[in-house]
């Protein structure tokens, strides 16, 4: 634990002079990194833009949240979709991208810059506490002065994100510089969308747990609504990190780089054809060549041990790749915010009676960017199906069902809606290996936290109902 919060030579020496706002412009100048004395913010702020794309693709939150989600089989060597232990380490995210953030707030070189890593910031703790809980936030990045960090509440970390991003909104400027942004290029009006989408995401989370319409969590997806700078509304808004190709490829390129360890799932197949879902032609691809045009349907069974998802793939060699082979290009695109699911949300809201929007109205607009953002035109053949429109059946059950299909592939948002929601219904591995045999629910703390931060995890899992287990609950996932 206590690694995370020095400075370490490599941090620093990855600051080579940045001043232009495009990936594969990063580390173009050759400088000696023995004479870096100062982090350079434009050079920390695209390394750190260039990798946050991980948490919506191939981090450890992201790929196992997929197969938990179940948008994601694998194929070879079965361990995470049947539920291993999934004791893993937070560190590097601390260590790495949020020190960087934060070495970034600390030199102040720029107002707008500040506000853009605190959004980050927020961005990137709400995946980690939604993995493990109560995780370091309030006493975190502060190096020496806190080596030992307390674990704050969840719902404190969520209290924190929420009102750091509204001050975020609130703090920018119409003139300092963005430097390094390879996202938005500088452009406040953006951010500010990117920052209150996520504010209402985040706040939408809570919704299983603070239910009430007059509560915070729903006054705070209501501030976000009406909030300076609007939303996400159109997909040229999204929150994407676009690759450049050559020393930064797209994670989705990176996906088969060499392996083919990863599938659609079945569970995700299975629903796009009931439904007619033109969007499966982008979903799965029928190979695992880069650029490849070629679509499939065949989503791999979830939660086969080794041998049976080898017989499986063997019987089916077009079975569904993770995205379509030209959606996965060295110079392609990650999303982590989409005006889709941003509408889907607001549609959840107006549906559970925090808002006074037409939830229909939301609802088909958010499934018409979703199919818009893959390629394709919603049509109402489409939107007028028993399985999607809202006029029958479990209003709600659709939408949530929307914003599964809208969040593809992120597993991180997968496994928030899934575990908030229990949509979709998810049959549990056949083949798993836990004890339990249930679906998992949290990261458990790895060994290191208890060895070099032991009170302070300790004190955290007395809090958790079921102890420091992958079949506990965090905070906003338990029942009142």
């Amino acid at each position: 634990m206590k690694k995370r919060y020095y400075i370490s030579l490599l941090a620093t020496a990855l600051i080579w002079g940045a001043g232009c706002n495009k990936i594969d412009d990063f580390g173009n100048v050759n400088k000696d990194p023995n004479g870096i004395s100062t982090p350079i913010p434009s050079a920390l702020l695209t390394n750190v833009e260039a990798g946050i794309a991980n948490f919506a693709a191939r981090n450890d939150v992201a790929i196992n949240g997929a197969q938990y989600a179940q948008y994601f089989s694998e194929t070879q060597y079965s361990n995470t979709s049947l539920y291993s232990l999934p004791q893993i380490s937070f560190t590097g995210y601390y260590s790495g991208s949020l020190y960087d953030l934060q070495n970034i707030i600390n030199l102040n070189q720029s107002n707008n810059a500040v506000q853009v890593a605190k959004i980050l910031q927020q961005y990137i703790f709400w995946t980690i506490t939604d993995a493990w809980g109560d995780v370091p936030y309030s006493e975190a990045l502060k190096g020496i002065s806190a080596i030992t960090p307390k674990y704050d509440k969840q719902e404190d970390i969520y209290k924190g994100i929420l009102a750091t991003l509204t001050s975020a909104v609130a703090s920018f400027d119409n003139t300092s510089a963005i430097a390094g942004d390879v996202i938005y290029n500088g452009d406040v009006a953006s951010w500010k969308r990117a920052a209150n989408s996520l504010k209402l995401l985040v706040a939408l989370q809570l919704s299983k747990k603070v239910p009430a319409s007059s509560g915070y969590a729903a006054t705070a997806v209501k501030e976000a609504i009406a909030a300076n700078g609007g939303l996400i509304t159109e997909n040229s808004q999204n929150f994407d990190v676009n690759f450049p190709g050559g020393n930064y490829k797209s994670e989705w390129w990176n996906f088969y780089n060499g392996r083919k360890d990863y599938a659609e799932s079945k569970t995700v197949t299975d629903i796009t054809n009931s439904l007619n879902d033109t969007r499966q032609n982008a979903f799965g691809g029928s190979s695992e060549i880069s650029g490849s045009t070629g679509s499939s349907n065949v989503g791999v069974p979830y939660g086969l041990a080794r041998n049976s998802a080898i017989a499986f793939t063997d019987a089916n060699t077009n079975w569904a790749r993770v995205l379509r082979g030209d959606l996965r290009t060295e110079t392609g695109t990650v999303s982590m915010i989409t005006a889709g699911e941003v509408l889907l949300a607001r549609a959840e809201a107006a549906n559970i009676g925090w808002t006074t929007e037409s939830s229909n109205d939301m609802y088909r607009q958010g499934i018409a960017k979703s199919f818009e953002q893959w390629g394709y035109t919603v049509t109402d053949t489409y939107l007028n199906q028993s399985g999607v429109n809202l006029s029958s059946g479990n209003a709600y059950n659709k939408i949530i069902l929307q914003r599964y299909l809208a969040s593809y592939p992120d597993g991180h948002m997968a496994w928030d809606i899934w575990r908030k929601t229990g949509i979709p219904s998810l049959t549990p591995a056949p083949d798993a290996t836990n004890s339990s045999k249930k679906i998992v629910r949290r990261f458990t703390y790895a060994t290191s936290e208890y060895n070099t931060n032991g009170a302070n995890v300790r004190e955290a899992v007395a809090r958790i109902p079921g102890g420091d287990t992958q079949d506990s609950r965090v905070w906003w996932d338990q029942n009142n």
